[in-house]
């Protein structure tokens, strides 16, 4: 079969950039190899920046989001016994984050596609790119080739797409942090309005939400800890120590019914184009979730090539194809420096007490500060886009 753009990968990148693409009168197929309940269930980020929101909306997959999502005009820092807000509404005016799961997404943009009758095929087998250096380029899914004039690479850190650079293309850049998150989904309705970011001597902690009546928690535990050695009873215990830190704060408990740990590292791959190929979101990059970032960094991505693509069928020209990587690396980095920040100001780490005292200093700096703290709040509820799309 033909089709003008063949994309890997069914998570929130390559569905956003179907159906961005299909706005613009360019047809594409979707293969996963995962099942659609799987990417429906995985649990992932939850923290939409404004941009993220104001495109999802813009494109007509926005109804839910807007109904359910939890809008936010603030953080609070929690340390040394004390919690400071960062106001959004007064750093950053009209600007906020909105609480919406990432499966809650991934379901609106799956609902969206194969309601205008998109090509979305899940469970599919072996995918091998070919020709991307080429002008013909093609995929072959369980051993039907699908021809393209191009191929998008949105099936994340451990998919083919990058694999399929050639050998020494790719500069690759990584930090790993000698530590790792236990994020925890509850059925207890959130015990604060907002995020609640928390540095203790014991360790960082997050006490976020999914909804009114689902709280989600993250805590700072040693690499190579196991599920296995956290029951409940320790996640809550641990929980409490670390977030009722504050006069009158208590925190609500209930039953938990999903757990998992994920380390943390920030990785960027250079560049992000070979030929006809195009990776976006974590199949060129990861970073650490302190700073909220993943999601919404896929979703700048696929914004500047979707732009880049329907100009080059509109018009032939191939600036915004050619531009594809520095345009991205750009926030990229911009995104690793800030989500790298916010993971060194808050977590414990086994340093001297030099080094802690300079953390404590600097988070005195930030909530004592207007000009840190905008720095902050710009960051966090994302920095606006170019007009690309």
């Amino acid at each position: 079969m033909r089709t003008q753009v063949a994309i890997i990968g069914a998570g929130p990148a390559g569905l956003l950039l179907s159906h961005l693409l299909a706005e613009r009168g360019v047809a594409s197929v979707v293969v996963e190899v995962r099942s659609r309940a799987y990417v429906e269930k995985r649990v992932r980020a939850g923290v939409l920046e404004q941009g993220t929101v104001d495109t999802l909306v813009a494109a007509g997959v926005g109804e839910r989001l807007i109904r359910e999502g939890l809008p936010h005009r603030g953080i609070e820092l929690r340390y040394g016994g004390a919690g400071h807000r960062i106001a959004f509404e007064d750093l950053v005016p009209g600007r906020e984050i909105t609480v919406y799961g990432q499966q809650e997404v991934v379901k609106d943009l799956i609902a969206a596609r194969l309601a205008a009758g998109g090509d979305v095929r899940f469970d599919v087998g072996e995918v091998t790119v070919h020709g991307a250096d080429s002008d013909a380029p093609h995929l072959v899914v369980d051993g039907e080739r699908i021809d393209c004039d191009f191929i998008a690479g949105c099936d994340g850190f451990h998919g083919v797409s990058r694999a399929s650079f050639p050998d020494g293309m790719i500069t690759e850049y990584e930090r790993v942090y000698p530590f790792s998150w236990l994020g925890v989904l509850a059925e207890v309705a959130p015990s604060a309005d907002e995020l609640i970011y928390a540095r203790t001597g014991r360790g960082f902690a997050l006490h976020s939400m999914r909804s009114p009546t689902v709280s989600r928690f993250y805590l700072q535990v040693p690499s190579g800890d196991r599920v296995e050695e956290w029951p409940d009873e320790r996640i809550w215990a641990e929980l409490k120590a670390r977030l009722e830190t504050v006069p009158g704060f208590t925190l609500a408990t209930g039953p938990v019914f999903e757990k998992s740990i994920t380390p943390l590292r920030g990785y960027v791959a250079e560049p992000m184009r070979h030929g006809r190929l195009f990776l976006a979101g974590d199949a060129a990059h990861i970073v650490p979730p302190t700073g909220a970032k993943g999601l919404n960094l896929a979703v700048a991505d696929v914004r500047v090539l979707t732009a880049a693509i329907a100009d080059w069928y509109a018009t032939g020209a191939t600036g915004g194809l050619d531009a594809y990587s520095a345009t991205c690396l750009e926030r990229v980095w911009r995104a690793q420096h800030f989500s790298w920040w916010m993971t060194t100001l808050l977590h414990t780490f086994d340093e001297d007490p030099y080094a802690q005292r300079l953390q404590l200093s600097h988070l005195d700096y930030v909530t004592s500060s207007r000009a840190a703290a905008t720095t902050l709040a710009e960051n966090y509820v994302g920095l606006p886009y170019g007009d690309e799309a």
